[in-house]
């Protein structure tokens, strides 16, 4: 398929390095400037890019549920940077926040990652220092935990990464980093949708074949609306989390960081299908879907659905440590002012430093934490949304239920690690503080995180 990153493995990797006496390796990922031809030849010179071992996407990862994944990271960039593991319950020191879990990773420097993969779903991997701009630039890759034992559900498993770029005419990305404009609004949002980091490829498969399809958001800002026009779908896992085998009527929304694998039939079709995305003026195709060649079978069996994974949240709120969370600021929105550097400030002045957003008054300080949970006891944190702007709350090292949406109690037992909050409305979340450290809790529309809506919470 055009534009898929290299699968690699810890016992099938081209360079590894020697981190010990023992002869311990581990794979290595290099952040670094390169190109990548994103838009065809005969429309644009190839995009200057910052990616992983020079490919945007990076390298997808692959590895087993329960495996210790070991990778060193280099920069090879003129500035800090980090990776973090989106979506995995991970150890603290793992987790890859500057100033909260580690230091940054300074130009010419590495640092070693080594965690376990405990649950089997689609994760990915990306930059966590000055994400707003090394995220956009290419800096994020596919991460695939499989389930420790085979899946059979499926005749092929497709990674398919989502992404969008703000280009030039020419075809280089557009400098306009830090513009207020996409801080205050709703982020940074390009003009170039790709998959796998082709404009419009083109993906083959065969009549009547099943295929599970990992998708990925990994854009900083853009909402998608992803389909698959003339085949039969169905939600396997949200946020890698195995969900009930619903069908989908429509298309799949994803919020920025979060990922979808679907369960899709494709039938005998004599005109290329379409993946789409959902725009304003309806849906546009992303790539384009041939299938010919021998059927793979005269019909298609019964779906299978994935295990269970993650830790269960109980329907038994009563005795759970409570926290809130209030998100304000924005555009148009109502907040007049709040605290920044042991002050408070007016919203004139805030924006003035980069700050237009705030959590519970305070504009993105990471002096003290929202709250401190008892490890192993179920939290309970309400966010209100009082922005006329929708947020992708994302939570570091933990799964958790939405457990009521605008008053009204939720039963379904889906896990995620993020949730896409829609202007004014309030949710209560729940999890299992089982994963000791300091932990991010932060809006994945990057610029708004860079300019306000970041705290953090402790298990202990």
């Amino acid at each position: 398929m055009a534009g898929a990153g290299a699968v690699i493995s810890q016992k099938a990797f081209g360079r590894v390095i020697d981190l010990s006496k023992e002869n311990e390796t581990a794979l290595v990922l290099t952040a670094r400037r390169a190109s990548a031809s994103i838009l065809p030849s005969d429309l644009a010179s190839p995009t200057a890019i910052w990616g992983f071992d020079g490919t945007a996407p990076g390298p997808v990862l692959r590895a087993k549920a329960g495996e210790r994944l070991k990778v060193v990271v280099e920069n090879g960039l003129d500035q800090p940077t980090s990776v973090h593991w989106h979506g995995i319950r991970i150890d603290n020191a793992m987790d890859g926040v500057p100033g909260l879990t580690q230091e940054a990773i300074e130009p010419g420097g590495r640092f070693f990652y080594d965690f376990r993969t405990p649950d089997p779903g689609t994760y990915w991997y990306h930059s966590h220092d000055r994400s707003w701009e090394q995220n956009a630039r290419g800096l994020h890759g596919a991460l695939i935990v499989e389930e420790a034992e085979r899946w059979k559900g499926a005749d092929r498993d497709i990674v398919l990464l989502v992404d969008d770029w703000r280009l030039t005419k020419t075809g280089a990305i557009e400098d306009s980093f830090g513009q207020m404009m996409d801080w205050s609004h709703g982020g940074r949002l390009g003009n170039v949708v790709t998959v796998n980091g082709r404009y419009k490829p083109r993906i083959a498969f065969r009549p009547n074949e099943r295929v599970r399809l990992r998708l990925i958001n990994a854009a900083n800002a853009r909402i998608m609306d992803i389909g698959f026009r003339g085949a039969a779908t169905r939600l396997l896992a949200l946020d890698g989390m195995a969900t009930s085998l619903a069908e989908m009527p429509g298309p799949v929304r994803l919020a920025p960081a979060q990922r979808a694998d679907l369960l899709v039939d494709f039938p005998a079709s004599p005109k290329p299908l379409a993946m789409t995305i959902e725009t304003r003026d309806g849906p546009v195709a992303i790539a384009e879907i041939s299938v010919s060649g021998e059927p793979v079978r005269a019909e298609f069996p019964e779906p299978i659905g994935l295990p269970a994974a993650g830790l269960p949240v109980s329907s038994d709120l009563q005795d759970a440590r409570r926290a809130e969370l209030r998100m304000e600021g924005g555009a148009m929105g109502r907040m007049t002012g709040a605290m920044h550097d042991g002050r408070m400030m007016d919203i004139r002045s805030l924006a003035q430093t980069g700050r237009v957003w705030a959590f519970n008054g305070v504009a993105g300080d990471m002096n003290e934490p929202l709250a401190r949970f008892e490890r192993g006891r179920t939290a309970v944190v309400k966010i209100r949304n009082e922005t006329p702007w929708p947020h992708a709350m994302h939570v570091h090292g933990h799964h958790f239920r939405v457990v009521s949406r605008d008053g009204g109690a939720i039963l379904d037992p889906v896990l995620r690690d993020t949730d896409l909050m829609m202007p004014d409305e309030t949710i209560e979340i729940a999890f299992v503080a089982d994963n000791p450290g300091k932990w991010l809790l932060h809006c994945h529309m990057l610029e708004h995180s860079a300019s306000g809506m970041m705290t953090w919470f402790e298990v202990a």
